[in-house]
C-alpha cells in the first residue's frame, strides 16, 4: 500500500513524548511492508541530526513550519477563535497547529491518487481530511485520547487550567468528537474506554481498539533489585496532566512516605519541566532531573515507579515502560487504564491507589517486602512481552489500514 500519514507533531526521536512515541513506532512498523510518506511539522527544537534520522524511517518525509503560537495573542485574537469554534466546531487547539501550506500539499497529493489510505495520528490531524477523501481512499483516524472525555475528566477532578471556560467548551468539544470522526472509514483508538466513548457518538462507526507498546530493546528488564526507598516517576513535564500528578504527589503523599521512611528520595525525570516543576526540587528528598540520555537507566536505579494520574485518557507509555524495565509500579486509576492487573483471573502486576492513605500503604508494602517488589517486577514483564509490544501494535494497524477485521 501506499500510506499517508499525517502527524503535526514531530515524531523523532520516539522519546519526546507518548504521542511521539506511539506515532513513531507504527510508522516504523508499517515502512517495513508498505510505502510510507510522513507529513509532519518541524517545531523549533528539532534539530537537523533529527529530521535526517526521521528521513531514514520513511520512503518520502515532508515537512512544514509549525505555524506561530497564537495561544499567546491578546484577548481579541481569542474571542476570534473562539468565535470560529462556535461557529465552526473546530477548537482552537486544533486550530493553533494548523498550516494552510500543509492542507495544500495534502489536498494534491490525494487528488494525485498518491494515496491508498491516509492516517491521522493523533485527532488533531483530522482538519486536513476532507470528507470526500472517504470515496477515493481508506481515511483513519487515531485517536490518542478522546478531547471530550478528556475535558470532561479535568472538570470532575478540579484540575482545568479553567474550568469556565472548559465548561463552556465541553459541549462544543462533544459536537466537534462526533462531527470529525464522520469523516473516517475508520477510528483507532487506545482503551476499551476510549472505545465506548466514541462509539456512543458515533454508533456506526468501524472503532478497532489498538494499545500502545513497549520497544524491549530500550526497556530492557532489570537484572537486580537496588532496594532501598527511591521512588520514580517518568514523563514529559510541560503535560498538564503530568505536572498534576507530580505536584499532588510531592505535596499531599510523598510527606507522609517520609515519616515513615525519612529516607525516601522522589526522582522527577522528563523533558521541558515547567517553573511549578522545577519548584519541587526545593521539597526534601525530590529530584527534578529534566530530560536524561536513557530512561530506563533512571527506572532501574528506582525501587517503585509511581503513576499517580488524577486526569489523562489513554493507556499510559509511562506505565508500560516501567513495567517492560521490572520496576513495581503503583498507579492511580487512569495510570493503569486499559490494563488488567490486579483482577482476579491475572497475576498480581501492580498496585491500585487512588487516595495519600492508599498511596502510603501500597508504597510502604513495596519498600517492605521484597518478595512482593520480585512478584510485581516478573508478572509486569510478563504482561508487556505477551500483549503490549509495537510489534503487537503494528501488525494491528497494518490489517485496520488494509481494511480487514480484527
Amino acid at each position: 500500500m501506499n500510506i499517508l500519514m499525517l502527524s503535526s507533531t514531530f515524531p523523532y526521536p520516539p522519546t519526546r513524548g507518548g504521542t511521539q512515541v506511539r506515532t513513531f513506532n507504527l510508522l516504523k512498523y508499517l515502512s517495513q511492508r508498505h510505502t510510507v510518506t510522513l507529513a509532519t511539522q518541524r517545531e523549533s527544537d528539532v534539530t537537523d541530526a533529527e529530521v535526517a534520522g526521521l528521513r531514514d524511517c520513511v520512503d518520502r518525509l515532508v515537512i512544514f513550519e509549525r505555524p506561530p503560537d497564537s495561544r499567546t495573542t491578546g484577548i481579541f485574537k481569542k474571542i476570534q477563535r473562539f468565535g470560529r469554534f462556535l461557529q465552526q466546531g473546530t477548537p482552537p487547539s486544533v486550530l493553533n497547529r494548523y498550516s494552510v501550506e500543509m492542507q495544500t500539499w495534502v489536498d494534491n497529493w490525494v487528488e494525485a491518487g498518491k494515496c491508498d489510505v491516509i492516517t491521522c495520528e493523533h485527532s488533531v490531524n483530522e482538519i486536513y481530511v476532507q470528507p470526500h477523501f472517504q470515496k477515493q481512499l481508506k481515511t483513519i483516524v487515531n485517536v490518542h485520547s478522546s478531547v471530550y472525555a478528556s475535558c470532561q475528566n479535568q472538570l470532575a477532578t478540579g484540575i482545568s487550567e479553567n474550568s469556565l471556560r472548559d465548561k463552556i467548551n465541553l459541549p462544543l468539544l462533544r459536537r466537534y468528537e462526533q462531527n470529525y470522526c464522520a469523516k473516517f472509514s475508520a477510528i483507532v483508538a487506545t482503551t476499551e474506554e476510549d472505545k465506548i466513548q466514541l462509539q456512543q457518538f458515533n454508533p456506526n462507526s468501524e472503532i478497532t481498539v489498538i494499545p500502545n507498546g513497549v520497544d524491549l530493546v530500550s526497556f530492557p528488564n532489570r537484572t537486580t533489585d537496588p532496594g532501598g526507598h527511591r521512588l520514580i516517576f517518568i514523563g514529559a513535564m510541560d503535560n498538564l496532566a503530568n505536572i498534576d500528578s507530580v505536584c499532588f504527589f510531592s505535596n499531599e503523599v510523598l510527606p507522609e512516605i517520609q515519616k515513615f521512611y525519612p529516607d525516601t528520595t522522589f526522582d522527577i525525570v522528563g523533558s521541558h519541566p515547567v517553573a511549578e516543576v522545577l519548584a519541587l526540587d526545593k521539597k526534601p528528598g525530590i529530584n527534578v532531573l529534566g530530560r536524561v540520555p536513557s530512561m530506563a537507566e533512571y527506572l532501574h536505579q528506582a525501587t517503585i515507579c509511581v503513576v499517580p494520574m488524577r486526569t489523562g485518557f489513554g493507556i499510559k507509555n509511562k506505565t508500560l515502560e516501567a513495567m517492560a524495565a521490572g520496576i513495581p509500579v503503583v498507579a492511580s486509576d487512569r495510570g493503569l487504564e486499559g490494563l488488567a492487573v490486579d483482577v482476579a483471573s491475572h497475576p498480581l502486576r501492580a498496585l491500585r491507589a487512588n487516595q495519600p492513605a492508599e498511596y502510603v500503604t501500597a508504597i510502604s508494602q513495596l519498600f517492605d517486602r521484597p518478595h512482593l517488589r520480585s512478584e510485581l517486577s516478573h508478572n509486569g514483564r510478563e504482561l508487556v512481552e505477551k500483549e503490549f509490544t509495537w510489534d503487537i501494535a503494528g501488525k494491528s494497524y497494518e490489517q485496520v489500514c488494509l481494511g480487514r477485521e480484527q
